[in-house]
């Protein structure tokens, strides 16, 4: 298997203030060779709505953890064996797992369900009124070729 990484150097002397974004980028690249248990999906529902299920067969709601923390979501798994159970074929992981999402700025985790193995994660981005863009008016001297009248119009 090859592996691209790439130089940002470049990008740095010219931007300002992303560098945070760029750390994600190389993150993300790192991240493609990791293990990929537990595998999720993550969905679009609306314009500012989303969705993560993960598949969690084996585990209930007490052995998952959900954390939102700043901008990163955390899905832990821990599976407390009660009992010694002696297999002789075992598909169905229960070890252990860690997740974490990076959520942008504003998305705001507002409910999480546990359903037929599934964990589902709603999401939704709430960005609030002082930062939505806003139209400012231009205030200055009338243009030159303008005259206002004086007086009553007839």
């Amino acid at each position: 298997m090859r592996t691209t990484t790439f130089d940002y150097a470049p990008l740095c002397k010219s931007t300002i203030g992303f560098d945070h974004f760029l750390d994600m980028v190389d993150a993300a690249q790192r991240a493609g060779s990791d293990d990929n248990y537990p595998p999720y999906n993550i969905e679009r529902l609306g314009d500012d709505s989303y969705q993560i299920s993960l598949a969690v067969a084996g585990f209930s709601p007490d052995d998952i953890a959900v954390t939102a923390e700043q901008n990163v979501l955390t899905i832990e798994g821990q599976k407390a064996e009660k009992e010694q159970r002696e297999y002789l074929y075992r598909g169905i992981s229960g070890r252990p797992f860690k997740r974490q999402f990076n959520l942008a700025d504003y998305v705001q985790v507002k409910n999480a369900t546990f359903e037929n193995g599934l964990l589902r994660i709603e999401l939704a981005r709430e960005v609030p009124e002082a930062m939505k863009p806003r139209r400012i008016a231009i205030n200055g001297a009338p243009p030159s070729n303008v005259h206002q009248l004086d007086g009553k119009a007839a």
